[in-house]
């Protein structure tokens, strides 16, 4: 039995090799949407089935043929790819008012945005595996100095986490790249360092090579990725997944930002707490004479 497709290119190759095999109605379909990407990235099923001449229920059976749970899941590497070859947001946007013929107003964003990233805040306790959550705070209390490198969009979620773990007195250094120096930066980790990595499809170079730098090295890495197949999955010591919202192609930080501050505040905790029982050995101890 063959794996379901995990982004586009995939899929495309999968359509392309079984589409001799297919029923005179899902050819159709599956000619209408190789044909048409960017408008299968966002319209409705409603809409698409209108387009391609097909019943909603075709483009459902379509995608269960190719191992989906539903249309909205194949559907989401569609968008995937829009992104990966679209990051310019000018272009981004016009592709959305192409595809749907929606010009929304900023109330209507506000409103999406929102929605959809309490949805995913909500949902990211019971997403996140806490073993992988303490074991990661294990190897940030461990270390000497924790490296923290995200490039791009990344990049914020990454500075975030250099600089609330200064304020937790966790010695930190922020991989910022500047001068396109990330690799000659990344030369100061020591070997009881640790490094985090914060990288989303498409998955920076410098991120990549950053992670293959700490598994050649033997450093401790973490990664926070948004998925369990990402190439940095791969090499880290700990992977912690997470699933962001996404409007219209457009990708929030909100759950990333979120579980940054938990790992930070959480270590320093565990740092406070330690202090702590230090404290109180020693106020227990015999006194000198």
């Amino acid at each position: 039995m063959n794996e379901t497709p995990q982004d586009f290119t995939s899929l495309e190759a999968r359509i392309t090799a079984d589409y001799p095999s297919l029923s005179r109605r899902l050819q159709q379909t599956a000619r209408f949407l190789l044909d048409h990407p960017q408008e299968v990235a966002f319209a409705t099923v409603a809409k698409l089935a209108e387009q391609a001449g097909v019943t909603p229920s075709t483009l459902i059976r379509f995608a269960n043929s190719f191992g989906f749970k539903g249309f909205s899941e194949m559907q989401q590497l569609f968008r995937a790819r829009l992104v990966d070859e679209l990051p310019n947001y000018t272009e981004r946007i016009r592709a959305v008012r192409t595809a749907t013929g929606e010009t929304p107003d900023s109330s209507q964003l506000l409103w999406e945005f929102a929605e959809a990233n309490r949805d995913v805040l909500d949902q990211l306790p019971a997403r996140t595996d806490l073993r992988s959550l303490e074991r990661a705070l294990d190897l940030f209390e461990a270390a000497e100095i924790v490296h923290v490198m995200g490039a791009r969009r990344s990049f914020v979620v990454a500075s975030y986490m250099a600089y609330a773990l200064q304020h937790v007195e966790k010695r930190t250094h922020l991989v910022s790249g500047l001068g396109g120096m990330h690799l000659e930066q990344l030369k100061s980790m020591g070997s009881r360092d640790a490094l985090m990595v914060v990288s989303f499809s498409p998955y920076a170079q410098e991120s990549r090579e950053a992670a293959e730098e700490a598994s050649r090295r033997g450093i401790p890495l973490v990664v926070i990725t948004d998925s369990s197949l990402s190439p940095l999955a791969r090499l880290a010591d700990v992977s912690l997944v997470v699933h962001e919202a996404e409007v219209k192609s457009f990708r929030g930080l909100t759950a990333s930002l979120c579980l940054t501050q938990t790992l930070a505040i959480a270590l320093g905790v565990r740092q406070d707490r330690a202090r702590d029982e230090v404290d109180q050995e020693g106020e227990g101890s015999p006194a000198v004479r």
